[in-house]
């Protein structure tokens, strides 16, 4: 076969002949450039789609993260939250054992210095070689939260306790005969077998008298309730009050009455005025003390006080 060549500038002619072999190997490298250039076009088409491809991935992570970002943000919140409200109760607890302090501290007499609710207590010791230490955890700081917050309840209960006590103290001093019916005067008569000052006979004295100004105010020895306020036969007029636990006590002789039956009276309270009034010869209040239905010496309940 023979292939004819013709030039632009000369016009001329140039014949090339080749064999068999010679456009085999003609067809070969051109089959060869062409599937080249298919291969060639291929790759440049897969370079255009594959950026594309790696933006929807990146966009489809940084979705995701963000979605995880989110839920992290929120969980934090909630328990910070719920550490907000726990922080809030025990602040509630610490004021109510502040309180509770310094409320025993009074019924106790103890000495407040000692016991300052309003300051921290004194606490110290060396200095660690490392001053950074460890950062806790929060799962060390949940635990060490909940360790304090039921040493507190404990606290509060323990306290709670010991305010009932002191106050059940209280109560049964307040209820309990002591000290003098009268912030004046003066013994005129003991508890026990005396002359009687009417007929000269030896009689036995239930109470002691003590004897004062007229109008001096007659107080109770102790809080209870009033179960007489009226004449009686050889009290003239009475003041009974009973207190519990098996006590009762008499005031008696007075001018004037200023509580009622019925009434409930604290102790120091005033109930009448000293007076002459019944079997008496002269200004004064006979006082009794009842135990158990018997009656018992006033004197060692005046000198309770001290």
């Amino acid at each position: 076969m023979s292939l004819i060549l013709v030039t632009n500038r000369s016009g001329h002619t140039r014949k090339l002949h080749f064999g068999g072999l010679q456009w085999s190997l003609i067809g070969v490298l051109f089959i060869g450039v062409l599937v080249g250039a298919v291969v060639l076009g291929k790759s440049l088409g897969e370079a255009e789609v594959r950026p594309v491809a790696l933006v929807s991935n990146m966009q489809k992570e940084l979705d995701n993260q963000n979605k995880e970002l989110e839920r992290i943000r929120l969980s934090t919140e909630e328990n910070m939250n719920a550490l907000a409200v726990r922080l809030g109760q025990m602040q509630a607890h610490v004021i109510r054992l502040d309180a509770l302090g310094e409320r025993l501290i009074q019924k106790a007499q103890l000495n407040k210095g000692e016991f300052d609710f309003n300051s921290a207590p004194g606490q110290g010791g060396p200095e660690l070689q490392d001053p950074r230490g460890e950062a806790m955890k929060m799962e060390d700081f949940l635990v060490s939260l909940k360790d304090l917050d039921q040493q507190i309840e404990h606290r509060s209960l323990q306290l709670g306790v010991l305010e009932t006590m002191l106050m059940n103290r209280e109560l049964q001093d307040e209820v309990h005969p002591a000290g003098r019916p009268v912030k004046r005067g003066w013994v005129s008569s003991y508890f026990g077998l005396r002359t009687d000052p009417f007929n000269g006979r030896i009689a036995h004295h239930d109470g002691i008298d003590i004897a004062g100004k007229e109008g001096t105010d007659i107080i109770a020895v102790a809080a209870g309730v009033v179960t007489w306020a009226g004449p009686r036969y050889g009290y003239g007029v009475l003041v009974e009050i009973n207190h519990g636990n098996g006590y009762v006590t008499r005031y008696a002789h007075n001018k004037e009455v200023h509580v009622a039956v019925g009434d409930t009276v604290k102790k120091g309270q005033r109930l009448s005025s000293m007076g002459s009034s019944g079997r008496s010869t002269g200004p004064h209040v006979h006082f009794e003390v009842i135990k158990n239905g018997r009656v018992v010496d006033p004197m060692q309940y005046i000198r309770a006080t001290g």
